[in-house]
């Protein structure tokens, strides 16, 4: 990292240390393809519309709707829905029932759009699968 910024690795450790003791940094995940270790996770992305509260607007819901053990991700979002919530489960009724049962009863929720995930080609910037076969885009004309 200290090559790529061309700074002291001293200081790029110095300034890591710092960011995790302020809370910048918060955590370092790998990005797993769940195809290749057979992890059998259904994911869910639901649209959630909520009630803003006076004085808080969407943070007391969005922090009460964060905190389930089945929400990975839940982000403010403009448009057409309030929060966008990315939801894990070990089968499709377990999704469906968090929805039903948990996240559409939490008074202040007024509707929810659930899409669940047939298969992952990109997260967080890295390819699941690229074959020697297939062909890479070109950087430049």
């Amino acid at each position: 990292m200290a090559k790529m910024l061309s700074l002291p690795a001293e200081e790029v450790e110095r300034k890591i240390e710092e960011y995790e003791k302020n809370q910048v940094i918060l955590a370092y995940k790998a990005v797993i393809d769940d195809d290749k270790v057979g992890t059998d996770l259904v994911k869910a992305v639901i649209e959630v519309r909520i009630t803003p509260e006076r004085g808080g607007g969407f943070n007391r819901l969005a922090d009460r709707i964060a905190k389930y053990s089945e929400v990975s991700s839940c982000f403010l979002m403009s448009g057409g829905y309030d929060l966008l919530v990315f939801v894990e489960g070990r089968t499709l009724r377990e999704v469906a029932a968090f929805v039903s049962e948990k996240l559409a009863t939490i008074e202040g929720v007024l509707s929810t759009a659930t899409h669940f995930m047939l298969k992952t080609y990109k997260e967080q910037g890295v390819l699941m699968s690229m074959d020697a076969s297939e062909e890479r885009l070109k950087v430049s004309a």
